[in-house]
């Protein structure tokens, strides 16, 4: 008989304003459920996907694909994969639709084949899916949607992860606008050279949002959330960002940003009353606005990657 199993892998926010490509933090929800079969076929074949009607099923297009072919290949390509892919990230959304599907393949297989892998090679599978999707091979958002928490990638050659501290009244609160930005458009409109002045500045929020995190520092975190190097030149593709944002950190958030590459807008904050606040407030720019938009809101997600 086959083997199968079902896995969920969350949201994720990524860059956290400071940390463009490196920083990224996993939410409770929404997530993307994946149901994996290991079969004997040699090929991956993508047999429906749920909630989203403009992925394709052919695996050289989807993610899902990428990732479990990449396994194969490590494997001496013999492995073959049966995938019901069920989306509750709607693509294009800035919260990490592509990594969701993308961790939870690589989680899943990895599951199926008795964890021959550790997590550093997991994140390297799932970033293929990364690469597939906005041409980058990526880890900011797969790597918290695998392991969880607040991640780093102190570096890319070689694959180095690092788990954060997680303060424990820190909430999270994500505005997603409905309108899609294409994570490919938002990376080319950035700078390939920054001046030496801001990549001093921008450096310094990096470390200042990470000793915030350890110390529980909130009000280090919160002056740690700027964005010196994307947020200037993303936040014109995102309808009201400017009151979005000032609405949150009026309301009592630590920070606030663009999340990814966008249209999503986020905030910390310190305890899940503020976020309540943060949120409503957030929300009510949105609703002035007359534009569709979802809201959530929740701790940081410490799982990451999840067998159901």
């Amino acid at each position: 008989m086959e083997q199968t199993i079902r896995v969920k892998a969350p949201a994720s926010v990524s860059n956290l304003s400071c940390g463009f490509d490196v920083l990224g933090l996993a939410l409770a929800e929404p997530f993307d459920v994946i149901e994996l079969a290991l079969t004997a076929s040699g090929r991956v074949e993508i047999e429906k996907i749920r909630g989203c009607e403009t992925l394709s099923t052919d695996p050289e297009e989807n993610v899902v694909g990428a990732v479990l072919r990449a396994i194969a290949v490590a494997t001496g390509g013999k492995t073959g994969f049966r995938v019901i892919l069920e989306k509750g990230i709607r693509p294009g959304s800035g919260v990490g639709s592509s990594a969701a599907s993308s961790a939870a393949a690589a989680y899943a297989a990895n599951y199926l084949l008795g964890n021959r892998f550790n997590a550093t090679e997991l994140v390297r599978f799932a970033m293929e899916g990364e690469r597939l999707a906005s041409g980058a091979a990526h880890a900011d958002n797969v790597a918290p949607a695998l392991l969880g928490g607040i991640t780093l990638v102190r570096s890319y050659d070689p694959l180095d992860i690092v788990r954060l501290h997680v303060p424990r009244e820190l909430y999270c609160v994500v505005i997603h606008p409905e309108t899609e930005v294409k994570t490919a458009v938002a990376r080319d409109l950035l700078d390939r050279q920054l001046p030496l002045e801001t990549a001093v500045r921008q450096w310094g929020n990096v470390g200042g949002l990470v000793a915030g995190l350890y110390s529980e520092d909130y009000d280090l975190i919160g002056r740690s959330l700027e964005d010196f190097v994307a947020e200037p030149k993303r936040a014109a593709l995102i309808p009201r960002f400017s009151e979005i944002k000032s609405s949150a950190i009026v309301s009592g958030a630590l920070g606030a940003g663009i999340s990814g590459s966008g249209p999503s807008v986020f905030a910390l904050c310190r305890g899940e009353d503020t976020a309540v606040t943060v949120m409503q407030s957030m929300r009510e720019v949105m609703l002035a606005s007359g534009i569709g938009f979802e809201a959530y809101m929740s701790p940081v997600n410490m799982a990451g990657a999840e067998k159901i």
